[in-house]
């Protein structure tokens, strides 16, 4: 017997793969109407928000990587980014660009490093941890300014999510921190041609194929996202999930209309954001401290977005994974929020 249930949970470890695929496929038959007004949805985010705000900076990275301004960045920054992340000082540019642009343009400047030589595996790993996250356009300006209408919270939000991304490089600074390979054995330079005159068209077409490549890719994420939303909205998993849940959320005082924003904004961010500050409530620092979650998780749509960037190298997105559950609201923001001399407890 014991033989019996060993092999049935292999066979189901084996095939869950296939299994899920086939019961999208049949979803996809049955609910097609839903389906056809989710993808709709999905790729007029996408051309209306996405492409807008990331593609000019995929191709500025690009373009930059043929210059030596990461090179000089790394040498000015190594005396301060080692001691305090242990990473090479270019894990300053993707910091920054990471910060600035909004997912995935971290994961994407990171993995072009480990391509190019600039920094050891465990570096990189160290930097993916915390140079992925939500921009500053999207957090003050969409969060902020269109959810929830106060520029003040979009702020809050996005200082907030800041400090968290520099609190986890600090203490990621310990990951693999016995690691074997030798810190400078990477290159100093990248392997990319500089770019001239002479090259400037090669350079350019290419830093435009590649980011249109990627931005495709993140496109077809959100398009899929957005259909399995409207499938399991359709399939009524949504209403079932909060009647299971609504005895833990009276437990804690909460509503349990906050229960399929959560579940939604854990596959895919922007969905889960809308609906969770779309529910009205007098103390409004459960939509800010929820939303300060969703936006520091980053859903599984973004998880995948930055594994199918992470997997042209041999990166691991183990502790990316890992920074990503760790509670992203920390007593601090807590209290921060939930203080009745915070303004904004009693909208």
């Amino acid at each position: 017997m014991k033989h019996k249930f060993t092999i049935i949970f292999f066979s189901l470890k084996k095939n869950i793969l296939p299994f899920l695929f086939v019961l999208f496929t049949i979803c996809l038959v049955f609910f097609a109407n839903g389906n056809l007004q989710a993808t709709k949805a999905g790729i007029l985010l996408w051309a209306n928000s996405v492409v807008p705000a990331l593609l000019p900076f995929f191709i500025a990275t690009e373009l930059l990587s043929h210059t030596n301004v990461v090179s000089t960045i790394g040498k000015f920054l190594n005396r301060y980014m080692r001691p305090i992340f242990n990473v090479p000082g270019i894990g300053a540019y993707a910091f920054v660009m990471g910060i600035i642009s909004g997912y995935p343009i971290g994961a994407k400047i990171v993995t072009k490093f480990r391509q190019d030589g600039l920094c050891t595996k465990a570096e990189a790993e160290r930097l993916l941890a915390f140079t992925n996250n939500s921009g500053p356009l999207f957090i003050i300006g969409t969060v902020g300014v269109t959810l929830f209408g106060n520029t003040e919270i979009g702020i809050l939000l996005f200082i907030t999510h800041l400090i968290s991304c520099i609190l986890v490089g600090f203490f990621f600074r310990f990951w693999k921190y016995q690691d074997k390979e030798n810190i400078h054995s990477y290159k100093e330079t990248s392997t990319s041609h500089n770019v001239t005159f002479s090259n400037l068209g090669e350079v350019l077409s290419n830093s435009i194929l590649n980011a249109i490549h990627t931005i495709i890719v993140i496109g077809g994420f959100v398009v899929l996202f957005s259909v399995i939303l409207s499938i399991l909205n359709q399939c009524q998993f949504f209403t079932i999930l909060t009647s299971f849940f609504t005895p833990f959320c009276n437990m804690f005082g909460m509503s349990n209309g906050f229960v399929t924003p959560i579940a939604s904004g854990i596959l895919e961010l922007t969905n889960g954001l809308s609906l969770v500050c779309a529910i009205p409530q007098k103390a409004i620092s459960t939509n800010i401290i929820l939303s300060a979650f969703l936006l520091g998780f980053g859903g599984f749509s973004v998880l995948l977005q930055v594994l199918s960037i992470t997997s042209k190298s041999d990166i691991s997105i183990k502790a990316y994974f890992i920074r990503k559950t760790i509670a992203r609201n920390h007593r601090y923001h807590f209290n921060l929020y939930t203080n009745p001399h915070f303004p904004y407890f009693q909208l």
